[in-house]
């Protein structure tokens, strides 16, 4: 599926666009963070902040950034324990991690209004945001996100339908438990692992399940749809037994999370949900203009 924007934007090298890494000490630590357009950004204009996935750090997104135009204002940083950003141990919840970003953003004089953009389970980070401040949020991008509302009966009826032995979310708890025994795994990754494990366990993603509606605002949603079945997937099954049939297995888990990124903006206007077939995880590597031109849709959509 090829995205089509109406505006065309003249866009200009990566170099041009962001500024060096700077920091700033929040809880007397350490964040890193960079920010393009800020110079130049008018009253009132919306800011682009993104928000990463698990383990990785801001620069997971600088693919998109010679695609992005000039006027635009973003914002990337490292939350605390990846790449440059001093690990705090009193961050120990996703509540925590949006505060502290909240936090960060008010300490820069960053004022809202925001573009949230949050890759995998950064999707998930960026929903919380927009719960908890829904005053500063303008916008939302989900990239390929975590589907963060799949219940316990709907991951058994998967396992039912699928002839399968194991669950989505016990195969997030088997992951996560592997990497915090990596001992090799930086520390500071391994502290964001035990917050993910203790936010979805034993109960998956147990302070999201009543969380207020989203408010009317332009939201996009890029789902990667049929992706091809990787290698590291069918070793993984054969290696630890667990019973998989994975492509249907896949195929079951994507109806649900396209039906819950559906119901979730099924209220907003100027939204929509995008499938990508074929594509993998990381689209904004695969076809890092695809969705820079779904960054600058959004961005539209907001100030018009």
């Amino acid at each position: 599926m090829k995205w089509r924007i109406i505006v065309i934007m003249i866009c200009f090298p990566v170099s041009y666009l962001y500024s060096q890494t700077k920091s700033i000490a929040i809880n007397n630590l350490k964040m890193a963070y960079k920010t393009f357009g800020l110079e130049t950004r008018k009253a009132n204009e919306p800011v682009i902040v993104f928000e990463s996935g698990l383990g990785s750090g801001g620069g997971n997104f600088e693919p998109l950034f010679p695609h992005l135009p000039k006027n635009i204002t973003g914002f990337i940083y490292d939350r605390n324990g990846l790449r440059e950003s001093a690990i705090d141990t009193t961050v120990k919840t996703d509540a925590d991690v949006v505060k502290r970003l909240h936090d960060l953003l008010s300490a820069l004089k960053i004022a809202p209004p925001y573009i949230l953009i949050g890759h995998s389970i950064g999707g998930a980070f960026i929903r919380l945001y927009a719960a908890n401040y829904p005053a500063e949020v303008s916008g939302l991008l989900f990239i390929d996100p975590t589907d963060f509302m799949l219940t316990k009966e709907e991951d058994l009826q998967v396992k039912k339908s699928t002839s399968s032995v194991t669950g989505y979310q016990d195969i997030w708890t088997i992951n996560l438990t592997g990497m915090l025994k990596d001992t090799a795994m930086p520390v500071g990754m391994r502290h964001e692992f035990k917050r993910a494990s203790a936010e979805s366990t034993p109960t998956f993603f147990k302070n999201y399940t009543s969380l207020p509606p989203l408010k009317d605002i332009p939201v996009t949603v890029l789902i990667a749809y049929n992706k091809r079945i990787e290698p590291y997937e069918t070793e993984m099954n054969a290696k630890l037994k667990l019973g998989i049939n994975i492509k249907p297995w896949w195929a079951a888990l994507d109806r649900l999370r396209i039906t819950h990124y559906a119901t979730l903006i099924k209220d907003n206007h100027d939204s929509r949900l995008v499938l990508l077939p074929g594509y993998s995880h990381g689209i904004h590597h695969q076809d890092p203009k695809l969705v820079a031109d779904a960054i600058v849709d959004v961005y539209e959509r907001c100030v018009k």
